[in-house]
């Protein structure tokens, strides 16, 4: 009998980034990058550990905004566009570095595993990710949960219970319209929780959530067995808190795994290395240097000196580090079932996009870390938070407190001084859309006008995404993440306006509709505030 438990859970989430109206664009690469070095590396793992009858359990949430790209045929062909780029230029750098054998061989490499990927991609999985990981999650090791519409940061769209029953209510419909299925769990976006919460997730059906640690220690109630049993919020919906030790070791920038200097250097890209005549043909309008993910160097140390990635050392280092986090869990539960009175679960969720993309030798870690799991012999096993809530006594009730897991616990990352500008057109047109719908209660509208309303709700849904202000925060693409949110809401005003003065222009309304093609069985009338409807 296993004296504790690990849960693993991998968020998987990208922001809506769709541009028919350009050959190509930019940002629709993180799509791709993600695809090639994270979904369909974690596919493969579970592959293997299909084939070699691996005792696992793993929980993925897949947000929709990625659920919808994933199955958008526009997206899915300028993938297998990108793949083919890739592959010409692994060609090319197999002739340029022919005087560099151990360069070479990493070129070849690359060639291998993108001719691998291209392969699987459309004769495999048919170009349909998503239908691989669902039939993962049918043969009962692999949890499919989900998230809200757009990520939408909860509590600061909190004023409006309008607005959050819609993040989460669409976020449920889309993925059980993709999936066939209902999530059990609900992933917040940001982790972010505030009191409250949990009966709006009650009433959407949803089973249990996540929370950052300090969301349980300073629960109302200090919880008997601080992160490591969850609370039940008093409704029946469960929170569980992630633990602080597993997620140290992963994701602390200094002690963490993926830090170690054997590990692939993700900062170190032949697409700002080499020369920008020779890589034109695969930059950014031929001039702007950007990652191609053709990489040759290791993490080495903090010198700016980098030294030759050496793929076997760094797989090996990888089974070590699992083996190093098997071990420091048995530790932890060893203690903890001295302790407790029931059996502890330890709660480790990650952003799936670190194994692979960030991490690239994240894959084979976790590969190894499930496989020692599965060992009967160690006294740990892995389980989805709905496996234990089928098999645990009954929870102790607390309210959670108010958190995220972002920087210093709370909401500043998502409000400072470089994107608070945003809340107060995002709140006033969630305003204007509640109020509207309300006053359409039992008026009949034409089918122009239902799609002039379907439409509106959809531009204030992406606008209302977390990923841009934590990129006005972060500073990356911040000119980008400014423009979608006053493009969304200049949308959404004209919509509006149109509505009201009754000048609805079908072509630019279908152009509209052809740019943000998302959420297609919305219904503006969700957007009626309960008091009225």
């Amino acid at each position: 009998m296993a004296k504790g438990f690990l849960g693993i859970i991998l968020h998987a989430h990208l922001p809506y980034v769709r541009h028919p109206e350009h050959d190509s664009f930019f940002e629709e690469n993180w799509l791709f990058e993600a695809v090639t070095e994270c979904y369909i590396p974690l596919l493969a793992v579970l592959d293997r550990l299909r084939q070699d009858k691996v005792d696992y359990r793993l929980t993925l949430s897949l947000s929709p905004t990625l659920i919808s790209m994933l199955r958008d045929e526009l997206l899915q062909s300028r993938y297998v566009r990108h793949l083919h780029r890739l592959l010409e230029l692994a060609e090319k750098e197999i002739i340029r570095t022919r005087q560099q054998p151990e360069f070479q061989q990493l070129a070849r490499l690359y060639r291998r595993a993108f001719l691998k990927t291209l392969s699987v991609y459309q004769d495999r999985y048919g170009c349909d990710v998503l239908s691989a990981f669902d039939e993962h999650r049918r043969s009962g090791r692999l949890e499919l949960i989900t998230t809200a519409a757009t990520h939408g940061f909860l509590p600061l769209l909190s004023m409006s219970e309008t607005a959050v029953r819609n993040q989460i209510q669409v976020g449920i419909d889309t993925f059980k319209s993709n999936l066939g299925f209902a999530p059990a769990g609900f992933w917040l976006p940001e982790c972010g929780y505030y009191p409250g919460l949990e009966n709006i997730l009650k009433d959407a059906g949803i089973r249990y959530f996540f929370v950052d640690s300090h969301s349980l220690t300073n629960a109302g109630e200090p919880p008997e067995n601080g992160v490591y049993a969850p609370l039940d919020c008093g409704n029946g919906v469960a929170a569980f808190g992630r633990d602080p030790e597993s997620s140290q070791q992963v994701w602390s920038s200094r002690q963490g795994y993926p830090g170690d200097f054997d590990y692939r250097e993700y900062y170190r890209d032949i697409g700002f290395d080499l020369d920008l005549t020779y890589l034109a043909p695969y930059l950014l309008e031929g001039k702007t240097r950007i990652n191609t993910g053709i990489k040759y160097h290791r993490v080495t140390g903090e010198s700016p000196a980098k030294e030759i990635y050496r793929p076997r050392q760094a797989l090996a280092k990888a089974r070590l580090h699992a083996q190093d986090f098997i071990d420091k869990r048995r530790q932890q539960i060893e203690a903890l079932s001295r302790e407790m009175d029931r059996t502890p679960i330890i709660v480790a969720p990650y952003d799936a996009e670190l194994f692979g993309h960030w991490w690239f030798e994240g894959p084979h870690w976790l590969e190894h870390v499930l496989r020692l799991v599965g060992d009967a012999n160690n006294g740990i096993r892995t389980v989805s938070c709905s496996n234990y809530l089928d098999q645990s006594a009954p929870l102790q009730t607390a309210t959670p407190s108010a958190s995220t897991w972002g920087d210093q616990g709370y909401y500043s990352y998502w409000i400072n001084e470089s994107n608070d500008w945003i809340y107060p057109h995002l709140h006033k047109a969630g305003s204007i859309m509640e109020n509207f719908v309300a006053e359409l209660r039992g008026i009949s509208v034409s089918p122009l006008q239902e799609r002039a309303l379907n439409q509106a709700v959809r531009s204030i849904l992406l606008a209302q995404a977390s990923d841009w202000p934590f990129i006005m925060k972060s500073g990356t693409t911040i000119d980008y993440a400014n423009k979608r949110i006053t493009d969304h809401l200049a949308r959404f005003h004209y919509l509006y306006d149109s509505l009201r003065n009754g000048t609805i222009d079908e072509r630019y309304l279908t152009a509209l509709e052809i740019m943000d093609n998302i959420f297609p069985d919305l219904d503006f009338r969700s957007y009626c505030p309960q008091a009225a409807c």
